[in-house]
């Protein structure tokens, strides 16, 4: 976005971690969370065009149901408000492609459910106010510097590190695995084009567009990283309810000029060197 001419603000918590930014951070507008008043970036730096929300809890640290929906319902729902209030033409929203009628373990639930009520809020907020809500769909992201708390960051460290019995379940559910780079681009083709999209509510979905098993994922790290774990398949039931198969349906994003450039091996390639 920087190279694309924009003027970019970050807000950000007092202790986040900024190494993934090294690179430009000296040239970004950053505001720490803690007891910010939301309309101050605003104030103080003139007409926002957009805003792009990719903030997330998921609650897998042991978050309470409120500490979850406070990140990602009534956080966001502060942004919106300021930049709807500014005139903000578009607001970039990062939903989940767990968002279905499909009933999901204890903890997706409560994610799920706190993305959802916010979606929910968009679709009500635009029909009141002259701002564009695009909700992304994003499928499951990966790539170098992903949270360790992920399945993809977790089975490749583990292979790197040859552990020698890893436990899985069957491995038989599809993801739409998309690259970090890939995604990247998409928001940033999106925000490109968004003064040419209708206004009101709009829906992507964000993946590759092919849906790949758990298990030729996790064996295509194996070979890449040339481990000598033993990958016990079956050994894991599946959580209730698992979601067994998701893609995206990328059309929309391809009639913008959108490519996903990265394939699995490629990807798994490149995290693997970063690890290393």
């Amino acid at each position: 976005m920087i190279t694309d001419g924009h003027r970019v603000i970050a807000l950000k918590r007092s202790f986040s971690d900024l190494q993934r930014l090294d690179e430009v951070k000296s040239e970004l507008i950053f505001y720490d969370l803690e007891d910010l008043d939301f309309v101050k970036p605003f104030t103080e730096h003139g007409n926002v065009d957009a805003v792009i929300h990719t903030a997330t809890c998921y609650g897998r640290a042991g978050e309470t149901p409120t500490q979850v929906f406070q990140a990602n319902t009534v956080f966001p729902l502060h942004l919106l408000e300021a930049a709807s209030f500014f005139h903000a033409e578009t607001f970039i929203n990062t939903d989940t492609f767990f968002n279905t009628d499909t009933i999901l373990s204890s903890y997706l639930n409560i994610y799920a459910l706190s993305k959802k009520h916010f979606s929910d809020w968009g679709r009500i907020i635009v029909l009141n106010d002259r701002i564009r809500f695009v909700n992304i769909r994003l499928e499951h992201l990966y790539g170098p510097g992903d949270n360790q708390s992920k399945f993809t960051y977790w089975i490749v460290q583990s292979c790197l590190k040859n552990i020698p019995d890893i436990k899985l379940t069957l491995g038989e559910q599809s993801r739409d695995f998309i690259y970090i780079a890939d995604a990247v681009s998409a928001y940033i083709q999106i925000l490109r084009y968004a003064r040419d999209l209708k206004s009101g509510f709009l829906e992507f979905d964000l993946g590759s567009g092919e849906a790949v098993t758990v298990r030729n994922f996790v064996e295509a790290v194996h070979r890449l990283t040339g481990s000598n774990s033993n990958l016990s398949f079956g050994a894991l039931l599946y959580r209730d309810n698992e979601l067994m198969e998701s893609k995206a349906n990328i059309d929309p994003l391809l009639a913008l000029g959108w490519q996903c450039k990265t394939g699995i091996d490629k990807g798994i390639t490149k995290m693997i060197e970063q690890m290393r």
